[in-house]
């Protein structure tokens, strides 16, 4: 039997070379630390890193052996690759890590690997070198962040290659239920009954590692089995090699067929189980996990292959056991995946804000990438994915710059020392700022700004230069406990709304600072102004010249009245306990009321929903909310399906409030929906399927590679959008606030046709509330109006002014949010519209130039830098920018009918 195997792997590798070429144009090899590019013995091209890391230091182990080392153990040290395939495309990443005593110290280092935003291992070559880890991982972006992170007295990172290969689309998430933001991480990838060697390239096409299984399963219950048949492996999502599955571990005893796997970590683990039948009878058998039964009575027929997925949630331990019923049990391969759960990225807007305070300190901070994971930034620290500590101090900034408003999540600010002058300004949308330390500077004023920290507690000013009086505004700080105003030029008064119980004020060091100006005339002549003590500001307390039975008697009263109160408040709070219980009981009524009511909706059930999708194959898309995935009714028409996996009240107020407005709307340029279903805790959304993508998609994304929007498509694009929005805003009734209109909103059919789409987050309003309504704030980063962000008032033209940011995408061929080039041009609207209002078309669209109309352009730029006005009485609406728009197109129709080029 042996030779029999030996000359069929020999005949696989004659017959490859076709495959060899076509595979390897996905494949892509990563040679750290050597500089020259070569050709391994599998005919795989590997390249140097050189192009791919700035930093560490290299050395040649042997011929074969080369390694990259980070010396510095405080940095992040990341590889920013490439990755070409198309948009959430599955992907292998192999990356190998040698020690080998390099520096002669017998040392081997301890560090661990992310990738994205998610620590993924943690690598320790003191009890393996080398060592190897592998990760299955649905890639959604053009660059793969990979980096090395030092562990404290855990030694200098190391790192051998990196491998990445393009893998079968479709497979490893089968059972998944939600693997929205997961990664695979390979433990076990087993190849049954084979003992001799692992299997890879060109036998793996996409060059995965097959491990022979002798050390998993005990040699005596089960013998290796090989036949040399051919079976239809592109069956199976995952596409395992044909040389795997000829091969099987067969039970020769009756006590069981049992595989034992010693997993490092307690986590959850996603298992892949592969039967072919191999045998001349068809096996019949149970299937356990960890002593429970997954799957009973499972059959494998003969000359046919399947498989078998399953998610284990919490174990350390792994047993699988194939239990007898009829014939021998057989399994002809296992993989094994830990699931690494990958945190969310911070908020782009909060990671440009960032690095344009980083380029005013005139440092590298190395602020790279995301500022929370897979470790902190320094200077930051971060609560989940929110940076909500900043300390900046004993750095030139000379000037708080805008941009510190954009970070909205902030608690902490510390920019004591930091060579600050003039007013304290540009910290106003700082909502949720606890700790302000400005001390040490040079200010002078205290601005307007500090009017608007709401949740401030601790406000530290000391040693600075402000003159004059301490403003009254800051007595409707409620939360203020603390105000440090030590050694500063102040004089006058305190506000009287400063002086309450629950405030310390620190003044002295000021020329005259008191509640009452007549303290003033106490202090002595010669007294220092700058001598550094501290004093307590405490109110005046009236002195007690009541007779004891007088005392007595207030605190008898005292009491009754707290006896008194104390039983009105039980009565109330029992009272409003009954209430809200009601309270809640009318609103789950009224939820289902919502639902009954939903007649305009098609209702689907869940099996129709998998049976639409063929159980969620194709996915189009992910985002916050989960997975979009292509459907197709039995009527033959496409659907994109989107299934909410976020299960919070406010993901489910967002799944209510977009059916309940589809529902009740009709327009062409909004997009068709065709029903929902809501059972087996699933919400899920069924919409017409446009096959264009999005319009951030072809603007900048994974289709303008394919495709070149030209000036009047876009402008035809535009007009499609503002007929949807003017629609909401002007047509239905009651009238519709979208609270989200972005680029990606925007959908284009196969004839680029624009529809809007995503009312999750939209408000319907009535007359009455026309003029604005308040409203918590929601929307997307980039896109969000100002004003609605600072005063919570949501009116439609918070909808003009994302539109307006929509327009300037149009126009620049960029997205609104970027976190290259220089720090002027992060935020789309501050960069772009200086330039328009001067009519300066430099920086339109590279691929527009020399194809469009002057003065249509000029029009399309003027309504844009309208409609982004900061001021919204100075925003047109929805109707007026239609016409506008209609204009531009209209010109740029008879321009292209002069020069007669292609529309």
């Amino acid at each position: 039997m042996e030779f029999h195997w030996c000359f069929f792997t020999s005949f696989l590798f004659l017959s490859y070379p076709n495959l060899i070429s076509s595979i390897q144009e996905g494949f892509w090899s990563l040679s750290c630390g050597r500089a020259t590019n070569f050709i391994d013995s599998s005919n795989i091209s590997w390249v140097s890193d050189y192009g791919y890391i700035t930093k560490g230091n290299t050395t040649i182990l042997d011929f074969n052996d080369s390694i990259r080392f980070f010396p510095n153990p405080k940095n992040r040290n990341c590889y920013k690759l490439p990755i070409n395939y198309t948009y959430s495309s599955l992907t292998l990443i192999r990356v190998s890590f040698m020690y080998k005593n390099y520096d002669g110290l017998q040392q081997p280092p301890m560090f661990s690997i992310s990738l994205g935003t998610a620590v993924s291992a943690t690598i320790n070559l003191s009890f393996k070198d080398p060592w190897v880890e592998e990760f299955i991982w649905q890639v959604d972006k053009e660059t793969l962040l990979l980096c090395l992170n030092s562990i404290p007295n855990g030694g200098i990172p190391v790192i051998s290659s990196i491998e990445i290969r393009p893998m079968p689309q479709g497979g490893y998430y089968n059972g998944m239920e939600d693997f929205t933001n997961k990664l695979l991480r390979k433990h076990f990838r087993i190849n049954c009954g084979f003992t001799n060697g692992s299997i890879r390239y060109p036998l793996d096409e996409y060059d995965r590692i097959w491990d022979p299984d002798e050390d998993f399963s005990p040699f005596h219950t089960s013998i290796g089995f090989s036949n040399p048949e051919t079976f239809d492996t592109w069956s199976l999502n995952e596409r395992p090699p044909l040389p795997v599955i000829q091969t099987g571990r067969v039970l020769a005893r009756r006590e069981g067929l049992s595989y034992n796997f010693a997993l490092q970590n307690l986590g959850d683990y996603y298992l892949v189980v592969y039967f072919a039948g191999i045998l001349p009878v068809s096996p019949t058998f149970d299937i356990l996990i960890n002593g429970e039964v997954v799957e009973s009575n499972y059959r494998v027929k003969i000359w046919e292959i399947g498989s078998l997925y399953f998610l284990r949630k919490g174990i350390q331990n792994l047993n699988i056991t194939f239990k007898d019923i009829t014939f021998y049990p057989l399994v002809n391969a296992i993989e094994v995946y830990e699931i690494v759960n990958i945190p969310p990225e911070s908020s782009t807007t909060v990671v440009s804000a960032l690095q344009v305070i980083q380029q005013s300190t005139g440092l590298d901070l190395e602020w790279e990438d995301d500022p929370c994971s897979p470790t902190t930034w320094e200077h930051i620290q971060c609560e989940g994915s929110s940076v909500t500590s900043l300390e900046l101090f004993d750095m030139e900034l000379r000037s708080i710059s805008p941009t510190f408003s954009d970070l909205f999540d902030l608690k902490t600010l510390d920019l004591h020392n930091t060579s600050l002058v003039g007013e304290i300004e540009n910290l106003g949308g700082l909502k949720s700022l606890e700790y302000l330390n400005l001390s040490f500077n040079k200010l002078i004023s205290f601005g307007t700004d500090l009017d608007g920290l709401i949740s401030l507690q601790v406000l530290d000013l000391k040693n600075n230069s402000l003159e004059g009086l301490v403003p009254e505004s800051l007595g409707a700080m409620k939360n203020l406990h603390l105000l440090i105003l030590e050694n500063n030029h102040l004089q006058g008064t305190i506000p009287k709304a400063l002086n309450k119980d629950s405030l310390e004020i620190r003044t002295s060091g000021n020329l005259c600072l008191s509640f009452s100006i007549s303290n003033c005339y106490n202090t002595t002549p010669n007294a220092s102004i700058d001598a550094p003590k501290v004093s307590v500001f405490d109110k005046k307390k009236e002195k007690l010249h009541s007779h004891l039975a007088i005392v007595l008697g207030a605190v008898g009263g005292v009491l009754f009245i707290l006896i008194t109160i104390s039983i009105s408040v039980l009565f109330l709070y029992i009272r409003s306990r009954r209430n809200k219980e009601q309270f809640k009981k009318r609103e789950g009524e009224q939820a289902d009321l919502e639902l009954r009511n939903w007649t305009a909706a098609k209702t689907f059930s869940y099996r129709e929903i998998k049976a639409a999708t063929r159980n969620f194959k194709k996915t189009l898309g992910r985002g916050s909310f989960g997975s979009v995935y292509l459907g197709k009714l039995p009527d033959g028409k496409q659907t994109a399906v989107k299934v909410r996996f976020d299960k919070t009240k406010l993901g489910a107020d967002s799944f209510i409030n977009e059916v309940s407005i589809l529902s009740s709307i009709c327009h062409q340029n909004l997009v068709t929906f065709e029903g929902y279903c809501d059972e087996s805790k699933q919400q899920i959304l069924v919409y017409e399927y446009l096959p264009g993508g999005s319009l951030s998609e072809n603007l900048y994304g994974a289709n303008s590679k394919k495709i070149t929007l030209n000036w009047v498509r876009r402008l035809k694009i535009a007009i499609d959008a503002a007929k949807g929005l003017d629609y909401l805003h002007n047509g239905s009734n009651p009238r519709i606030i979208h609270r989200d209109v972005k680029s990606s909103n925007i959908l284009l059919d196969a004839n680029m046709n624009a529809k809007v789409c995503d009312f999750g987050l939209s408000k319907q309003v009535t007359q009455a509330d026309v003029s604005h309504v308040t409203t918590m704030v929601k929307g997307t980063a980039g896109y969000l109006d100002p004003e609605y962000y600072t005063t919570q008032q949501l009116t439609e033209k918070s909808d003009v002014y994302s539109f307006g940011v929509v327009l300037l995408e149009l126009i620049c061929g960029r997205e609104p949010l970027r976190r290259t080039g220089s720090p002027d041009s992060f935020n789309l609207v501050l960069w772009a519209k200086p330039y328009l209002q001067a009519g300066v078309f430099e920086i339109v669209d590279e691929s527009l130039q020399g194809t469009y109309d002057e003065e249509s352009m000029k029009k399309t730029a003027a309504i844009a830098s309208m409609s982004v006005d900061r001021d919204p009485s100075q925003r047109p609406n929805m109707s007026q920018v239609l016409a506008e728009l209609k204009e531009a197109y209209s010109i740029q129709l008879s321009y292209l009918a002069t020069v007669e080029l292609p529309t």
